[in-house]
C-alpha cells in the first residue's frame, strides 16, 4: 500500500471542528480513497473585536488505487 498526503485549509464561522470537517468534506468531492487526517494548525480571523471565522490546516492521507 502507498499513500499520498495533501494539505488543505478548511474554514467555518462556527468552530475549529467544523472547519476541519469542511476541509475533509470538500476534499472528498474530488479525491478518492481518503483514509485519515491530521489537523496541523488552528487559526482564526477577528472582525469587530470578535472571532469571525475559524481556520484548520488539515493533512489528508489517501491511498493510491492499484
Amino acid at each position: 500500500m502507498v499513500q499520498k498526503v495533501t494539505e488543505v485549509v478548511g474554514t467555518s464561522e462556527q468552530s475549529f471542528a467544523k472547519a476541519a470537517e469542511n476541509a475533509v468534506t470538500t476534499a472528498a468531492k474530488t479525491v478518492r480513497n481518503l483514509k485519515w487526517f491530521r489537523v496541523t494548525e488552528l487559526e482564526g480571523q477577528i472582525a469587530g473585536q470578535k472571532i469571525s471565522s475559524y481556520h484548520a490546516t488539515v493533512k489528508i492521507y489517501f491511498e493510491f488505487e492499484s
